[in-house]
């Protein structure tokens, strides 16, 4: 089976639109990509998906993102493809030492965090249904983990193809230079 997955974008993380000029985020779901500006295109640093409109998505993952749940990272740095952690996130955020430090750095880190969250460029697909939209995060992110590709998070659940799954090709398009999302892919 061949698919074609157009990518749309550079869109803004909501309510960062008019502090870059990006556009919002379409009203439908599928898979989405959150990469940095890089050199002539952009560097992609993590792929999802959700069956709900992007907006409501993008609206859970700023609430982890201000409650120290996801790991921040220096967006001028990540624009130059090198991963500086202001904070570690996932699973060491929730350790007491660590809530703590948290506490002390509040202001500072959720300032950071919309940093981050400002400097984002998100591009959409309208992938469905949901099972093809797991496989295709879990393809992108397979490879840029297998590539060593320097800013994405590393042990994020995903569910590739299984044995039975019949292959899917992929062939991807989209109007700005992606790093890391390669022009085919199977899945």
């Amino acid at each position: 089976m061949d698919m074609h997955v157009s990518w749309s974008g550079p869109h803004a993380w909501p309510r960062f639109e008019s502090a870059n000029g990006l556009s919002p985020l379409p009203s439908h779901s599928g898979v989405y990509l959150l990469s940095f500006e890089h050199q002539d295109g952009n560097i992609l640093y993590a792929a999802g998906l959700t069956g709900r409109p992007f907006r409501e998505r993008f609206v859970e993952h700023t609430r982890e993102y201000m409650a120290s749940r996801y790991t921040i990272l220096d967006p001028i740095e990540a624009r130059n493809g090198v991963r500086s952690e202001v904070w570690h996130g996932w699973g060491e955020a929730r350790k007491p030492e660590r809530r703590a430090e948290w506490e002390t750095r509040r202001v500072e880190l959720q300032g950071a965090a919309r940093q981050q969250l400002a400097e984002f460029r998100v591009f959409v697909a309208d992938v469905q249904p949901k099972r093809v939209q797991e496989r295709l995060e879990a393809a992108i992110m397979n490879r840029l983990y297998c590539d060593g590709a320097p800013l994405p998070d590393r042990g994020m659940f995903r569910a590739p193809r299984l044995e039975g799954e019949e292959p899917i090709s992929i062939r991807n398009t989209c109007t700005s230079k992606l790093y890391g999302l390669p022009e085919q892919l199977w899945i």
